[in-house]
Protein backbone atom coordinates (compact mmCIF):
# COMPACT_ATOMS: atom_id res chain seq x y z
CA UNK A 1 0.00 0.00 0.00
CA UNK A 2 1.04 3.12 -1.03
CA UNK A 3 4.25 1.60 -2.74
CA UNK A 4 5.36 0.22 0.18
CA UNK A 5 5.07 -3.78 1.22
CA UNK A 6 3.07 -4.84 4.06
CA UNK A 7 5.54 -5.51 6.16
CA UNK A 8 6.17 -1.95 6.18
CA UNK A 9 3.20 -1.35 7.35
CA UNK A 10 2.79 -3.91 9.84
CA UNK A 11 6.34 -2.74 11.47
CA UNK A 12 5.03 0.73 11.50
CA UNK A 13 1.97 -0.38 13.49
CA UNK A 14 4.41 -1.38 16.18
CA UNK A 15 6.78 1.53 16.14
CA UNK A 16 3.81 3.60 17.01
CA UNK A 17 4.01 1.66 20.58
CA UNK A 18 7.57 1.99 20.94
CA UNK A 19 8.62 -1.57 19.52
CA UNK A 20 12.02 -0.93 16.92
CA UNK A 21 13.86 -4.67 17.34
CA UNK A 22 11.93 -6.89 14.78
CA UNK A 23 13.11 -10.26 14.07
CA UNK A 24 11.59 -11.47 10.70
CA UNK A 25 11.45 -15.02 9.72
CA UNK A 26 11.97 -15.29 5.80
CA UNK A 27 11.29 -18.19 3.96
CA UNK A 28 9.38 -17.72 0.29
CA UNK A 29 10.66 -14.45 -1.17
CA UNK A 30 12.92 -14.19 1.72
CA UNK A 31 15.90 -12.49 -1.37
CA UNK A 32 13.96 -9.89 -1.77
CA UNK A 33 12.53 -9.39 1.68
CA UNK A 34 16.98 -8.79 2.37
CA UNK A 35 17.18 -6.71 -0.79
CA UNK A 36 14.51 -4.83 0.61
CA UNK A 37 15.61 -3.79 3.75
CA UNK A 38 19.61 -3.52 2.15
CA UNK A 39 18.46 -0.70 0.04
CA UNK A 40 15.98 0.88 2.20
CA UNK A 41 18.46 2.72 4.25
CA UNK A 42 19.62 4.24 1.19
CA UNK A 43 16.06 5.62 0.46
CA UNK A 44 15.68 9.32 0.78
CA UNK A 45 19.48 9.12 2.65
CA UNK A 46 22.42 11.29 1.54
CA UNK A 47 25.23 8.74 0.81
CA UNK A 48 28.97 9.11 0.45
CA UNK A 49 30.55 5.83 -1.53
CA UNK A 50 34.50 5.73 -0.94
CA UNK A 51 35.84 4.17 -3.66
CA UNK A 52 39.15 4.24 -2.15
CA UNK A 53 38.47 3.26 1.08
CA UNK A 54 35.71 0.98 0.06
CA UNK A 55 33.62 2.05 2.22
CA UNK A 56 29.54 3.35 2.37
CA UNK A 57 28.69 6.28 4.45
CA UNK A 58 25.20 7.28 5.14
CA UNK A 59 25.34 10.92 6.07
CA UNK A 60 21.45 11.72 6.82
CA UNK A 61 18.28 9.19 6.94
CA UNK A 62 14.98 9.93 7.16
CA UNK A 63 14.41 6.36 8.14
CA UNK A 64 12.59 4.61 11.18
CA UNK A 65 15.10 3.65 14.04
CA UNK A 66 14.42 -0.02 13.51
CA UNK A 67 17.04 -2.67 14.27
CA UNK A 68 16.01 -5.67 11.45
CA UNK A 69 17.24 -9.06 11.81
CA UNK A 70 16.36 -11.47 9.10
CA UNK A 71 16.42 -15.10 9.40
CA UNK A 72 15.95 -17.51 6.48
CA UNK A 73 13.87 -20.32 8.01
CA UNK A 74 13.44 -22.03 4.97
CA UNK A 75 10.38 -22.67 2.31
CA UNK A 76 8.75 -25.74 4.34
CA UNK A 77 9.31 -24.91 7.67
CA UNK A 78 4.98 -24.22 9.39
CA UNK A 79 4.81 -21.32 11.54
CA UNK A 80 5.87 -22.57 14.87
CA UNK A 81 9.08 -23.57 13.41
CA UNK A 82 10.03 -20.38 11.95
CA UNK A 83 9.14 -19.08 15.83
CA UNK A 84 11.54 -21.72 17.07
CA UNK A 85 14.37 -21.02 14.46
CA UNK A 86 14.23 -17.18 15.06
CA UNK A 87 13.86 -17.57 19.03
CA UNK A 88 17.85 -17.31 19.16
CA UNK A 89 17.48 -13.60 18.35
CA UNK A 90 15.23 -13.12 21.47
CA UNK A 91 16.02 -11.75 24.57
CA UNK A 92 14.13 -14.04 27.79
CA UNK A 93 11.62 -11.74 28.14
CA UNK A 94 7.79 -11.58 26.12
CA UNK A 95 7.77 -10.53 23.15
CA UNK A 96 5.68 -9.23 20.17
CA UNK A 97 4.60 -12.21 17.32
CA UNK A 98 2.57 -11.54 14.38
CA UNK A 99 1.81 -12.90 10.72
CA UNK A 100 2.75 -10.98 7.51
CA UNK A 101 -0.43 -10.96 6.25
CA UNK A 102 -2.96 -8.55 7.97
CA UNK A 103 -3.01 -4.97 9.92
CA UNK A 104 -5.09 -3.28 12.24
CA UNK A 105 -5.43 -0.37 14.79
CA UNK A 106 -4.84 -2.93 17.35
CA UNK A 107 -3.54 -1.11 20.37
CA UNK A 108 -0.66 -2.62 21.04
CA UNK A 109 0.50 -1.06 24.09
CA UNK A 110 -2.40 -1.97 25.88
CA UNK A 111 -2.37 -5.47 24.88
CA UNK A 112 0.95 -6.00 26.18
CA UNK A 113 -0.16 -4.78 29.99
CA UNK A 114 -2.95 -6.73 29.67
CA UNK A 115 -0.60 -10.04 28.63
CA UNK A 116 1.40 -9.24 31.84
CA UNK A 117 -2.12 -8.41 33.91
CA UNK A 118 -3.03 -12.03 33.03
CA UNK A 119 -0.24 -14.27 34.24
CA UNK A 120 -0.50 -16.54 31.46
CA UNK A 121 2.25 -18.10 28.91
CA UNK A 122 0.61 -16.47 25.70
CA UNK A 123 -2.13 -13.47 24.56
CA UNK A 124 -3.85 -14.00 21.24
CA UNK A 125 -5.36 -10.94 19.58
CA UNK A 126 -9.38 -12.11 19.02
CA UNK A 127 -10.87 -10.17 16.43
CA UNK A 128 -14.38 -10.44 14.27
CA UNK A 129 -13.76 -10.76 10.84
CA UNK A 130 -15.59 -8.42 8.22
CA UNK A 131 -18.56 -9.62 6.44
CA UNK A 132 -18.39 -10.52 2.92
CA UNK A 133 -21.58 -10.83 1.25
CA UNK A 134 -25.11 -9.54 1.71
CA UNK A 135 -27.07 -11.38 4.62
CA UNK A 136 -30.67 -12.42 5.15
CA UNK A 137 -32.75 -14.87 6.85
CA UNK A 138 -35.43 -17.42 5.71
CA UNK A 139 -38.11 -18.90 7.49
CA UNK A 140 -39.01 -22.79 6.65
CA UNK A 141 -41.80 -22.43 4.11
CA UNK A 142 -41.74 -19.36 3.13
CA UNK A 143 -39.64 -17.56 0.82
CA UNK A 144 -40.00 -13.83 1.77
CA UNK A 145 -36.82 -12.03 2.96
CA UNK A 146 -37.95 -10.20 6.32
CA UNK A 147 -34.95 -8.50 6.09
CA UNK A 148 -31.78 -8.10 4.66
CA UNK A 149 -28.37 -6.60 5.45
CA UNK A 150 -25.56 -5.62 3.25
CA UNK A 151 -22.22 -7.25 4.38
CA UNK A 152 -22.49 -7.49 7.66
CA UNK A 153 -20.08 -8.03 10.79
CA UNK A 154 -19.11 -11.53 11.71
CA UNK A 155 -21.45 -14.07 12.71
CA UNK A 156 -20.48 -13.34 16.30
CA UNK A 157 -17.00 -15.80 17.03
CA UNK A 158 -13.80 -14.64 17.58
CA UNK A 159 -11.26 -15.88 15.73
CA UNK A 160 -7.25 -15.58 15.85
CA UNK A 161 -6.42 -11.60 14.40
CA UNK A 162 -2.48 -13.12 14.32
CA UNK A 163 -1.00 -10.29 16.70
CA UNK A 164 0.42 -12.35 19.65
CA UNK A 165 2.03 -11.37 23.00
CA UNK A 166 4.38 -14.64 23.81
CA UNK A 167 6.60 -15.26 26.98
CA UNK A 168 9.57 -17.01 25.99
CA UNK A 169 8.70 -20.56 27.57
CA UNK A 170 6.53 -21.08 24.97
CA UNK A 171 9.44 -21.62 22.52
CA UNK A 172 9.76 -24.91 24.42
CA UNK A 173 6.37 -26.45 23.36
CA UNK A 174 7.69 -26.37 19.60
CA UNK A 175 9.29 -29.37 18.95
CA UNK A 176 10.60 -29.03 15.19
CA UNK A 177 10.23 -27.31 12.32
CA UNK A 178 7.33 -29.06 10.89
CA UNK A 179 5.25 -27.68 14.23
CA UNK A 180 2.18 -25.55 13.11
CA UNK A 181 2.07 -22.68 16.11
CA UNK A 182 -1.79 -22.96 15.83
CA UNK A 183 -2.35 -26.60 16.29
CA UNK A 184 -0.17 -28.27 19.22
CA UNK A 185 1.17 -25.39 20.73
CA UNK A 186 -1.83 -22.70 21.02
CA UNK A 187 -3.89 -25.70 21.72
CA UNK A 188 -1.91 -27.07 24.68
CA UNK A 189 -1.84 -23.40 25.98
CA UNK A 190 -5.58 -22.89 25.37
CA UNK A 191 -6.19 -26.69 27.30
CA UNK A 192 -3.48 -25.51 30.42
CA UNK A 193 -4.86 -22.34 30.70
CA UNK A 194 -1.62 -20.56 29.44
CA UNK A 195 -3.85 -18.82 26.49
CA UNK A 196 -5.79 -15.36 27.21
CA UNK A 197 -7.82 -13.17 24.51
CA UNK A 198 -7.32 -9.78 24.11
CA UNK A 199 -10.23 -8.32 22.47
CA UNK A 200 -9.75 -6.34 19.67
CA UNK A 201 -12.84 -4.12 18.36
CA UNK A 202 -11.39 -2.12 15.88
CA UNK A 203 -10.42 -2.54 12.29
CA UNK A 204 -8.59 -5.93 11.47
CA UNK A 205 -8.17 -6.41 7.72
CA UNK A 206 -6.60 -9.82 6.62
CA UNK A 207 -4.36 -9.44 3.28
CA UNK A 208 -5.47 -13.09 2.05
CA UNK A 209 -6.87 -12.26 -1.86
CA UNK A 210 -7.00 -10.08 -4.22
CA UNK A 211 -9.47 -8.38 -3.04
CA UNK A 212 -8.08 -7.97 0.00
CA UNK A 213 -5.32 -6.05 -1.57
CA UNK A 214 -7.57 -4.06 -3.16
CA UNK A 215 -9.43 -3.33 -0.45
CA UNK A 216 -6.64 -2.03 2.03
CA UNK A 217 -4.54 0.24 -1.49
CA UNK A 218 -7.69 1.63 -1.79
CA UNK A 219 -8.42 2.81 2.07
CA UNK A 220 -4.65 4.01 1.72
CA UNK A 221 -5.17 6.08 -1.20
CA UNK A 222 -8.40 7.98 0.10
CA UNK A 223 -6.07 8.99 3.04
CA UNK A 224 -8.51 6.55 5.01
CA UNK A 225 -6.38 3.67 6.58
CA UNK A 226 -7.17 2.65 9.94
CA UNK A 227 -4.49 1.09 10.31
CA UNK A 228 -2.19 3.83 10.26
CA UNK A 229 -1.74 4.94 13.69
CA UNK A 230 1.64 6.38 13.28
Amino acid sequence: MGGRPILWHIMKIYLAHGLNDFVICCGYKGQVIKQFFRDYALDGADVRFDMRENTTTLLRTSTEPWRVTLVDTGLETMTGGRIRQAAKYLNDGPFCCTYGDGVGNVDITREIEFHKSKGVLATVTAVQPPGRFGAFTLHSGDDRVPAFKEKPGGDGAWINGGFFVLDRSVVDLIEDDQTIWERGPMEKLAADGQLAAFRHEGFWQPMDTLRDKQTLEALWAQGNAPWKTW
